[in-house]
């Protein structure tokens, strides 16, 4: 059976709310739950830091609360983890000046200076303590972009001998005409890459597209047992249903073919996560399954690389809106997800799923 704890409630150690999970399985099998702590309300600006809990029992109980990366009273989120096959975690983030909305980077009224920045630390001791970071903006923003996120969810490593690490992200396009820059249309997507597990970084594909149809936004990815990188997206547009997914046979540095809608996945308009199953081969999505609401929150299951998705879990009929997924051990999955009884941002809880269920 399913067993669930709960490492952050809103209201709780210093903090407003907590939002946008993340979670990773180090070498040594411990468990670290990031997500942002959001000291003064649940807006996505403001005085913003990236906390973690740890668990040595796979998710059963959690230690206290620790600040991974403080940006002084302004902001840093959009945690994005990986555990390197040297058993170093990464920690890829965004900083932004406190009252930097979302609105206004998009806008172009913010300066480069309090805008969205991009930076990097890492633990070498099982997340116990974190370097100082360090900024890796200039190689991973191209300088016309306006908004920008890391995931939300975890990063990957990649399985080949170079150990490239991918981090999945977006971006936002300056407006044409009379438009503002605010609207879903200039979205756009890319990926971060490192060959060097973190020392360097360049930005590979890029996916913009200004029609309206596909708008990339908050993106996750998989490495499928193929070798390819499945990237699986929030989808802001008009286009059928509100997922998209690509394909990249590369390593992420260019896509097959550009995102296209995955109907498959009936969902409202949020943040999902994916997790590859390597014993047994089965691609794991999580996130809210009624298609109107960030509510009912499920984990669907793919045999075929994300081309077709079957509903494997569901947790509950809950309010429930971003998610991540890790593999625990051989019996259990996780899922880190946002939820509450009369809001989905009461809480982030931690579920454990037989992985008998999922297969």
């Amino acid at each position: 059976m399913a067993e669930t704890s709960v490492p952050f409630r809103a209201g709780r150690e210093g903090y407003a709310s907590f939002r946008i999970p993340a979670v990773v399985a180090t070498s040594t099998g411990t468990l670290l739950a990031f997500c942002e702590g959001r000291v003064g309300s649940h807006d996505d600006f403001g005085n913003i830091d990236i906390v973690l809990k740890r668990s040595t029992d796979g998710g059963r109980t959690w230690g206290p609360l620790q600040v991974a990366a403080k940006n002084g009273d302004d902001l840093a989120g959009n945690p994005a983890p990986v555990v390197l096959d040297t058993g170093r975690i990464l920690l890829v983030h965004v900083r932004n000046a406190a009252l930097a909305t979302e609105s206004a980077i998009r806008r172009g009224v913010v300066s480069a200076a309090d805008g969205r920045r991009v930076w990097v630390q890492h633990s070498d001791d099982d997340g116990a303590t974190w370097s100082a970071p360090t900024e890796i903006t200039k190689g991973t923003k191209r300088p016309e972009w306006r908004w920008y996120a890391t995931t939300p969810g975890h990063a990957v490593q990649l399985a080949g001998g170079r150990g490239r690490v991918v981090v999945p992200a977006n971006h936002s396009l300056p407006p044409a005409g009379r438009d503002n820059g605010t609207e879903g249309k200039y979205n756009g997507g890319h990926c971060l890459l490192s060959d060097d597990r973190g020392a360097t970084w360049r930005i590979g594909y890029v996916d913009d597209n200004t029609d309206g149809y596909v708008n990339v936004n908050e993106t996750t990815a998989a490495e499928l047992p193929d070798g390819r990188v499945y990237f699986n997206t929030r989808n802001d547009s008009t286009s059928p249903g509100t997922r998209a997914d690509a394909y990249s046979e590369d390593g992420g540095a260019t896509l097959v073919k550009p995102f296209r809608p995955q109907a498959g996945l009936a969902a409202p308009v949020c943040e999902g996560s994916v997790l590859q199953l390597r014993d047994p081969d089965v691609l794991l999505y999580a996130g809210p399954a009624d298609p109107g609401f960030r509510a009912l929150m499920t984990i669907r299951a793919s045999a075929d690389g994300g081309i077709t998705w079957r509903s494997a879990h569901t947790v509950d009929g809950l309010p429930a809106a971003y998610s991540d997924l890790v593999r625990i051990d051989d019996d259990a999955v996780g899922l880190l997800y946002e939820t509450g009884d009369f809001s989905a941002y009461e809480t982030i809880t931690f579920r454990r799923v037989p992985v008998t269920e999922l297969t």
